[in-house]
């Protein structure tokens, strides 16, 4: 009966743990940058994109098509670097479980 109020205990406690390390991505922020560093786009670590910053030496007509592409690169930069973070993080919490390959958490 004590392994089972002792298991009980520890998934309680990873679970508080899950929970702060949801809230902890959420106020990550990462910056993903394209053309060179002239768009750059900053977004959580859950995707909410805060902010993008556009060199205006690519505001011409003649160059929309061409600053789509970059927006969709940098904002395709900065979601990477995100789930990288939050892999990361979420390693760090997890470390020593026996979780199966492939598995992401959070859920």
């Amino acid at each position: 009966m004590r392994d089972l109020m002792g298991m009980m205990g520890k998934m309680k406690e990873m679970q508080a743990k899950m929970e702060q390390l949801q809230e902890d991505i959420a106020a990550v922020e990462v910056d993903g940058v394209s053309g060179g560093g002239m768009v750059n786009v900053k977004m959580t670590g859950k995707g909410e994109m805060i902010s993008i910053k556009i060199d205006p030496t690519l505001l011409s007509e003649d160059d929309a098509e061409m600053l789509e592409d970059l927006i969709v690169a940098a904002h395709r930069d900065a979601k990477e670097r995100a789930e990288q973070k939050a892999e990361e993080m979420t390693k760090e919490l997890t470390a020593g479980l026996p979780i199966p390959p492939g598995m992401k958490l959070p859920f």
